[in-house]
């Protein structure tokens, strides 16, 4: 599905990376939910509840990701290569119907939450994260490439606060719960300064309150110890 010269490819790590962080995210959570359908345990309904509707989230969230990038990263990218989205818009067509397919196959665990139905629910999981990880790989090199040559850092700053601005409050709390984990200390350190200079800090100490519940103790060490070098806060 790769050509080897986008797989070998090493990344440019001096430019702003519009999809790294988010699908650092993705790929954490959807990780996780694999894990979680496959280890699920049909004859306890509490547990059926939790995994499925942590499911259906994962789920929605996929479907405004694909959404997002249809309406505003293609059109960013056609403008300055033309073409360059007509495979990942294709696939994109093909996830949302797999979205719809899997809602539906959650649905029918919900009402008869039985070990065949699970399986069943299990596989199609892993084949839809199966093919999303290759499909971010090619967004991550080939769209990525189209963005550094037509835009400078400036100008995808801006088509990524056009996606910010069409994500909720709360889309945006259960992204940055799974970014959160996701990313090497330095760049969440970087992100949570970010939010720090953004946000009233009401609202940036509810975005901490979700960091400390998501990292382990070394990692919000890591992260209060920036913060306080960078910010002046107490560690």
């Amino acid at each position: 599905m790769t050509s080897k010269s986008s797989a070998t490819a090493a990344p440019n790590t001096a430019r702003l990376d519009l999809y790294a962080p988010i699908h650092r995210a993705l790929r954490l959570y959807m990780a996780a939910m694999l894990a979680r359908v496959g280890a699920l345990d049909v004859d306890d309904a509490r547990e059926v509840s939790s995994v499925l509707d942590q499911l259906d989230a994962l789920l929605d969230m996929c479907r405004h990701h694909a959404l997002i990038e249809n309406e505003v990263v293609h059109p960013a990218i056609e403008a300055v290569g033309p073409g360059a989205t007509q495979r990942v818009h294709a696939e994109h067509v093909q996830h949302l119907e797999a979205i719809v397919a899997l809602e539906a196959e959650v649905v029918a665990v919900r009402v008869f939450p039985s070990a065949a139905q699970a399986l069943r629910l299990y596989r199609n999981l892993a084949l839809f994260v199966a093919e999303n990880f290759a499909h971010m790989h090619i967004e991550e090199t080939a769209h990525n490439d189209v963005l550094w040559a037509g835009y400078d850092d400036a100008g995808i700053a801006a088509i990524e606060q056009r996606i910010v601005a069409q994500s909720t409050p709360d889309q945006r709390a259960l992204l940055l719960r799974w970014m959160t984990p996701a990313l090497p200390p330095h760049e969440r350190a970087q992100r949570f300064r970010s939010l720090q200079g953004s946000l009233p800090p009401a609202a940036f100490a509810a975005m901490l309150d979700i960091a400390r519940d998501v990292l382990d103790d070394r990692g919000w060490a890591k992260l209060s110890d920036a913060l306080a070098s960078e910010q002046g806060m107490p560690a």
